[in-house]
């Protein structure tokens, strides 16, 4: 019998060498994730420190902090219906867009053109079908609907202050309805701002439907609206929750453009960023952590119902620019 005794196949020692311990690299991560959590539980425990129920129920009993809080929930609730009406055709748009449809009807206009047909439209088109080769018109669509949420707020609002200035706008106010510094233009603010998020959770929503059901009912006998509104619509109502949850955060927690656009007037345009904004001015602190402190529960809440119903992936795809 010899001395050497041959290893066997299976024994794991002689396939992998030992695997290192992993506890130092979930430890290291857990520590660097923690800072930024235990940051964020500081400032919240700090401000509930800085107040006392006393405090809320006094901030609750003044006048101008109770507009705030009625003219909050109205133009937040304002601003999300409005967004959902622009966000569920763009972002349908944007899901069923084939990026190569307008070049392919193009270039063949262009060759027809080329092949000896005249029309009046044949110089415009052949200009026309150069940026379009070179460029794809969905990229910048996607950019442009993208701006309002990588763009500073106070731009936002500056931006909406300059359009109001031009001869058009100016003849809609003295006409129709004043926006500029009025309640009209603490919605337009945060329809701005908050239409972006919804829209890109529409086209989220709407790229993960699988466009077969849709091919399916056009089989049927349905026409495009018909599938649109009996397929496609109910199979995205989670999506819609989620696009309405957010756009009336995102509504909450404008402060940057309703500033600059609509002032921060006591009884008029007062919400309630701009309130803590007042009190501070004011130096009644304690005032302005119990406003603070009543959007903290609001963005608490929404949260909550966000994770509930729209599902986790709703956070993680939408609100990154």
């Amino acid at each position: 019998m010899s001395a050497i005794e041959p290893t066997s196949a299976t024994d794991p020692a002689a396939v992998s060498p030992r695997v290192p311990s992993d506890t130092f690299f979930w430890l290291a991560l857990s520590i660097l994730g923690g800072v930024y959590v235990l940051l964020i539980v500081a400032m919240l425990l700090a401000q509930a420190s800085f107040t006392s129920p006393g405090h809320v129920l006094a901030a609750l009993d003044s006048p101008a902090i109770r507009y705030a809080i009625k003219l909050s929930l109205l133009s937040c609730s304002l601003t999300t219906i409005l967004s959902l009406w622009v966000a569920v055709p763009i972002g349908y748009l944007m899901a069923r867009w084939d990026d190569g449809a307008i070049r392919r009807f193009l270039e063949r206009k262009a060759a027809a053109i080329e092949n000896g047909t005249r029309r009046w439209y044949a110089r415009p088109l052949r200009i026309l079908c150069i940026p379009i080769r070179l460029a794809n018109p969905k990229l910048w669509l996607d950019a442009i609907l993208d701006i309002p949420i990588v763009l500073p707020p106070l731009v936002i609002g500056l931006a909406l202050l300059i359009l109001f200035q031009t001869p058009l706008a100016r003849w809609f106010e003295s006409e129709i309805m004043v926006v500029t510094f009025a309640i009209p233009s603490v919605v337009l603010a945060q329809f701005t701002v908050a239409c972006a998020f919804a829209v890109r959770t529409m086209r989220t929503t709407f790229e993960q439907i699988n466009p077969r059901e849709e091919s399916v009912a056009l089989t049927l006998g349905c026409s495009r609206a018909q599938a649109f509104w009996l397929v496609v619509l109910p199979e995205a109502r989670r999506g819609l929750l989620t696009a309405a949850t957010l756009a009336w955060a995102r509504s909450l927690g404008e402060f940057g453009p309703i500033l600059v656009f609509s002032g921060a007037t006591r009884m008029r345009t007062e919400v309630l960023p701009t309130s803590v904004y007042l009190e501070l001015s004011i130096g009644n602190i304690e005032a302005a952590v119990a406003v603070s402190l009543l959007m903290v529960f609001a963005a608490v809440a929404v949260l909550i119902l966000l994770r509930h119903y729209g599902g986790e992936w709703a956070l993680g795809k939408v609100v990154r620019p």
